[in-house]
């Protein structure tokens, strides 16, 4: 008898070759074929007839062969195919499709689905790279022309090529749900009655077998969209166990015992010392925050997050300040060692005021032997108040004596599980601050850091001015160094990134933000750049107007937008030094530099002993030079906005009024250029995060793979927000009245359920 958790190998028709190449997928049992929904469905219960037809829509067709060729042209072969009804015909086209010859026979059957466009003789209609499939005839079995035709057809992702593409996955899905039919311990209800009924929700069985084989008459627009209620059933019951992961966690946080800080007069005292200025109302406020936590007996989780220049670092230094006039350490880990050392130097110059004398130690990896041995032994000894480094700290060697607070500076590149390493370091439970410069939408924050309470530094100290930015062609980069030499002839400084570090390389870290896009989703397709964005002012180039003509989509964006080779901070050193910016004094930054070179350039550019940093995105995050007020990016296009964002930040950290150019080569895609838009059109970092959220997806919002993402099999945070909100009300509310929410077998499931959606589905640690 089949059952959720049974081996795929064990479904009929499947065996050892077949399992072999779905585990290569992720899908080991039952229940992750299952859960391998449709990405699309068509309506070949009403297809639709040519004749019938309206250039611009999405249609679905079911005709007949009359021919098909391949066009050997002198760009690329186009494969190209006649479908007919009657006395009505239409063509499909495929760039590159060498592969298709021989597919189609005159005669077939075949199920179309793409975007239909009028004929270039204006007589007929063509689709351009559309989705198909050869429908069965009368030679077939019956169980095909049931899951074929005459229905709303679920369309599948192939799961291992054609041998296992979606006439393959409608069968063996089909055969399953019909072999659990009727069963119910082979579909065990996951979710507690009462929340079912509350939220008006399906059994698991229904919304199984309506998200594969919707009824007739379901609308199209719900199923595209995953908004029936089947999908939100599956769905929901995803982001509830994740949810619910994270308030048990939360829960069992909140039961250990932490550290009571004080905050007494001397306290208030020492932080009113280090304060340069008037704080914002939003530090104000979060400070409060923390230190509100921080006097509670229980450990502190919280997530500081403000945009770039929003203050953030002189509020986590009060905090850390709290720790240590209570007589304990604070540490601070940063993803990289210039931000490690630049906190360092921060710090020693904030401190330095105090009447007070601080112990700040640096431990980073690139330290020799002998001085990491003696920063551990201070450590050790207590003879450090604040230990500033990067995940050195986390090394085993790495005892504190007494570590009350720990701050983690942009924490998602180090991922969940280093941050609770550092957490466990001490027998104590030491508080935690989490801080970020990524304005981070609030779903992710959800699902990344719905264990942490939350600060935002919504507003900006006094002083910062709006930075001017504009986007600028390639071939006008004569303007763009030109204008780079009068900011500097001014007195001010100038930055020029590049996203890798030299030629075609494969170990470059940098270059994680430079891979050519995929190709965009179904039905987008170029369209002009929207001018008059940004700032009014007179500067001597204005945002370029996109040259991409319109052109129709499926064809690889690689075909229609071309990427041209990637200049680099090497090179262009070279470059710009003996040419464009010649005497000039130029430096150059990169990961690749060892540490004492990087601080030293870093030093003489905030010493202003350099004019113009080429550099790439080392700089990203936590280089602060007030006198930089140009900040050019080339290949703009191949950066997310994340990144861009932060690159800019770097800028307008002074009185001066400041500059972002962010220059492109080539033609760029409708998603660059929507990412380029939003750039030149709005500083604020929330927006551009909710945008960069939406065009590249959660997995790759931070610029490269989430290391604490959790591994969503039906859910998509960017679609399901409202669901997710949903979700993390339910969860508390479980957390807080599981007596009254469910049975005591209801809860056993659920505490079985989620052990097994942390562990293996999500990839995290456990909850508990």
């Amino acid at each position: 008898m089949l059952t959720l958790e049974t081996p795929v190998q064990f479904v009929k028709g499947i065996g050892p070759a077949i399992a072999k190449m779905l585990a290569e997928k992720g899908v080991a049992t039952v229940e992750d074929l299952l859960l391998h929904l449709p990405f699309r469905y068509e309506d070949r219960l009403n297809p639709r007839a040519l004749n019938e037809l309206q250039p611009g829509e999405m249609a679905s067709v079911i005709g007949e062969v009359r021919g098909a060729t391949l066009l050997r042209t002198r760009r690329m072969p186009i494969f190209e195919m006649t479908v007919g009804q009657g006395l009505s015909s239409m063509k499909c086209l495929w760039f590159h499709g060498t592969y298709l010859e021989g597919k189609f026979k005159p005669g077939q059957m075949v199920a179309l689905f793409g975007k239909v466009e009028a004929s270039k003789s204006g007589r007929g209609f063509k689709m351009i790279q559309p989705q198909f499939e050869i429908l069965p005839d009368g030679s077939d079995d019956a169980l095909d022309r049931i899951l074929e035709v005459g229905r709303i057809t679920p369309v599948y992702e192939s799961l291992s090529g054609s041998r296992l593409a979606s006439r393959w996955i409608r069968r063996t899905v089909w055969n399953i749900l019909e072999e659990l039919r009727g069963i119910p311990e082979t579909l065990p209800r996951e979710m507690p009655e009462s929340i079912l009924a509350r939220l008006d929700l399906p059994s698991r069985e229904q919304a199984l077998r309506e998200v594969h084989f919707p009824a007739a008459g379901t609308a199209m627009a719900q199923l595209q969209a995953a908004a029936t209620p089947a999908h939100r059933r599956l769905i929901f019951e995803e982001l509830f166990y994740l949810e619910l992961g994270l308030e048990v966690k939360r829960k069992k946080f909140q039961e250990k015992t932490g550290i009571a800080f004080e905050t007494s007069e001397k306290v208030r005292a020492a932080l009113r010392e280090i304060l340069p200025f008037h704080p914002t109302a939003a530090q104000k406020r979060a400070l409060g925050e923390i230190a509100a936590d921080m006097r509670r007996g229980v450990p502190m989780r919280r997530l500081l997050q403000g945009d770039v220049g929003s203050g953030k670092t002189i509020v986590a230094l009060e905090a850390m300040l709290i720790a240590i006039e209570n007589g304990h350490q604070a540490a601070l880990m940063a993803p990289t060692e210039i931000l490690a050392t630049q906190h360092y130097l921060s710090a020693k110059r904030v401190l330095e005021k105090a009447q007070r004398k601080y112990r700040i130690t640096l431990l980073t990896g690139s330290l020799d032997d002998e001085r990491k041995r003696a920063a551990r032994r201070r450590i050790y000894q207590g003879e450090a108040d604040l230990v500033i480094g990067t995940h050195a700290l986390i090394e085993e060697k790495v005892e504190f004596a007494n570590l009350g607070l720990v701050v983690v500076d942009e924490q998602h590149r180090f991922g969940v599980l280093q941050r609770f390493r550092l957490m466990k370091k001490d027998g104590a439970e030491p508080d935690v601050l989490v801080m970020t410069a990524t304005p981070i939408p609030r779903t992710l924050a959800l699902s990344l850091y719905g264990d942490l309470d939350l600060s935002v530094l919504d507003e900006m100290p006094p002083g910062r001015t709006p930075i001017v930015t504009r986007l600028v062609a390639d071939e006008r980069s004569d303007e763009v160094w030109e204008f780079v030499r009068k900011q500097v002839k001014k007195g001010h400084q100038a930055y020029v990134v590049y996203p890798v570090i030299e030629g075609p390389k494969d170990d470059q870290p940098e270059l994680d933000f430079a891979l050519p896009e995929e190709d965009e989703p179904q039905g987008l397709k170029p369209t002009s750049f929207r001018a008059g964005y940004g700032t009014a002012e007179a500067v001597p180039f204005q945002s370029r107007k996109s040259t991409t003509k319109k052109t129709t989509k499926k064809a690889s964006s690689a075909e229609l937008f071309p990427k041209l080779p990637l200049k680099s901070a090497t090179d262009m050193y070279e470059q710009l030094r003996t040419q464009e910016l010649a005497g000039l004094r130029v430096g150059l930054l990169h990961g690749r530099l060892d540490a004492d070179e990087k601080e030293v350039t870093m030093r003489r550019f905030q010493r202003g002993e350099i004019d113009v940093l080429i550099a790439t995105t080392v700089i990203e995050v936590g280089v602060d030079v007030a006198n930089a007020t140009v900040m050019v990016i080339e290949h703009a296009e191949r950066f997310g906005l994340a990144q861009l964002h932060q690159l800019r930040g770097r800028v307008g950290r002074g009185g001066a009024k400041s500059y972002c150019i962010l220059m492109t080569g080539g033609k760029i895609s409708p998603n660059a250029e929507e990412r380029l838009a939003a750039m030149v059109r709005t500083q604020d970092g929330f927006e551009l995060a909710e945008l960069d959220l939406e065009l590249r997806g959660p997995g790759e919002f931070f610029g490269t793979r989430q290391a604490g993402l959790p591994d969503f099999r039906v859910a998509n945070l960017v679609r399901d927000r409202k669901l997710l909100e949903l979700a993390k009300i339910e969860s508390a509310r479980f957390v807080q009245r599981a007596s009254e929410e469910a049975t005591p077998e209801e809860r056993a499931r659920v505490a079985a359920r989620l052990k097994d959606a942390w562990q293996r589905k999500y990839g995290l640690a456990e909850a508990g």
